[in-house]
C-alpha cells in the first residue's frame, strides 16, 4: 500500500525523504533522527517489517493490522500505541463518517497506519505542514507529531458538532409542527451522536495519561501546554455531545408525547361522534320495530317529533362536547 508520508527528521527539519521503508531504515542509521512514516491500509509484510525494525508489539501490531479498535491508548515499554477516530459530517446525509489511524510512538519514530484513507490523510498532510513550520518543536520528539495529528483532528470535530447541533435545531422545530417522520429521524440522529461519542470521550482519558507521563518520558513544557489545551477542547466537544444526547432523549420522550395526545385528540372525537350518532340511531331503531301497538306510533305529529327529537338530542351533545373542546 502507497506510502504516504515517509521522512526523516534531524534537529527539526527534513533530512530525507525516501522511496521505501528500507531507505528510511538505512536514513536512520547514518543520521540517527526521527522517522515520520504514514501508510494507507499496509499489507502484513509492511506492518511485519515496521514490527522487527521498531520492536514494536504484537498485540498492537494486530490490531494496528485488523482495524475497527475503539479509541485508546496503550504503552507497551517506551512505544505508545494510540488509537484515534476523526470524524466528518456528511449534512446530505445527516450522518458522521468516522476515520480510524493508529499511531505507534517511539524515541526515534512516529508511524501512522490509515484504515479509511478519505478521511485520514487529509488530518496527517495537515500536521505536516503545520510542523514542518516548527522546527523548534519537533526537536522535541515523536510526541510533538502526535500532538499535532490529535490538534488537527479535534478541531476537526467542531464541525460535526456544528452540524449535529443544526440538525437537532431542525427536529425540535419538525416536533412541535407535528412532521411525520420525525421519530424516525431522531432516533437515527441519536444513534449518530452515540457513535461521536465513543469517538470522542476515551480522548479526555487519553490525554490524561500523555499529561500524568510527561515528566517521566520528558515531554517537556511547551508540549504539555499544548497538549492540556488540546484536552480543554476535547472536553468541550464531550460535554457538547452530552447534551446534544440528553437534549435527543427529551425529543423522543416528547414525541412520544405528542403522538399520545393526538391520538388521544383522536379518540375523544370519535367518541363524541359516536355518541351524538348514537341518540337518533336508538330513536329510530325503536320506532323501526313496527309493532303495532306503540305509543304515538299513530299521532299526527310523530314522525316530525321523531326527526325533531334526534335532531335536539344530537345538537345537544354536539354542543356539550364542543365546550369540552372534544370537537
Amino acid at each position: 500500500m502507497p506510502l504516504l508520508i515517509n521522512d526523516v527528521y534531524v534537529d527539526g527539519r527534513v533530512a530525507a525523504s525516501p522511496d521505501t521503508l528500507d531507505e528510511t531504515y538505512a536514513a536512520l542509521a547514518d543520521t540517527h533522527g526521527t522517522a515520520w512514516v504514514v501508510l494507507s491500509e499496509p499489507d502484513e509484510a509492511e506492518l511485519a517489517s515496521l514490527a522487527a525494525r521498531f520492536d514494536l508489539h504484537e498485540l498492537a501490531v494486530e490490531d494496528a493490522g485488523h482495524g475497527h479498535q475503539r479509541a485508546k491508548l496503550e504503552r507497551y515499554g517506551t512505544t505508545l500505541f494510540v488509537v484515534v477516530r476523526p470524524a466528518v459530517y456528511l449534512d446530505a446525509e445527516e450522518r458522521v463518517a468516522f476515520g480510524e489511524i493508529h499511531f505507534f510512538v517511539g524515541p526515534d519514530f512516529f508511524i501512522a497506519i490509515n484504515h479509511v484513507s478519505d478521511i485520514d490523510s487529509r488530518y496527517l498532510a495537515r500536521s505536516v505542514t503545520r510542523l514542518r513550520a516548527k522546527p523548534d518543536l519537533l526537536r522535541v520528539g515523536p510526541q510533538a507529531i502526535l500532538w499535532a495529528v490529535l490538534d488537527a483532528i479535534v478541531d476537526a470535530y467542531a464541525p460535526v458538532v456544528e452540524g449535529l447541533e443544526n440538525d437537532i435545531d431542525e427536529i425540535e422545530q419538525q416536533l412541535f409542527a407535528g412532521e411525520a417522520g420525525v421519530s424516525r429521524r431522531i432516533y437515527e440522529l441519536f444513534g449518530e451522536v452515540a457513535d461521536f461519542q465513543k469517538a470522542t470521550r476515551p480522548l479526555v482519558g487519553m490525554l490524561d495519561g500523555l499529561l500524568r507521563g510527561g515528566e517521566k518520558y520528558q515531554v517537556g513544557t511547551e508540549l504539555e501546554r499544548r497538549l492540556r489545551d488540546v484536552q480543554d477542547h476535547v472536553i468541550r466537544v464531550v460535554d457538547r455531545a452530552d447534551t446534544f444526547r440528553a437534549v435527543l432523549q427529551n425529543a423522543l420522550s416528547l414525541n412520544a408525547t405528542l403522538v399520545a395526545q393526538v391520538q388521544n385528540d383522536v379518540t375523544k372525537r370519535i367518541s363524541a361522534w359516536a355518541a351524538i350518532l348514537f341518540a337518533p340511531t336508538l330513536i329510530g331503531a325503536i320506532y323501526g320495530m313496527n309493532f303495532d301497538v306503540m305509543p304515538e306510533l299513530h299521532w299526527e305529529w310523530g314522525y316530525p317529533f321523531a326527526l325533531a327529537l334526534m335532531v335536539g338530542i344530537g345538537g345537544g351533545l354536539w354542543g356539550a362536547f364542543k365546550l369540552k373542546r372534544w370537537l
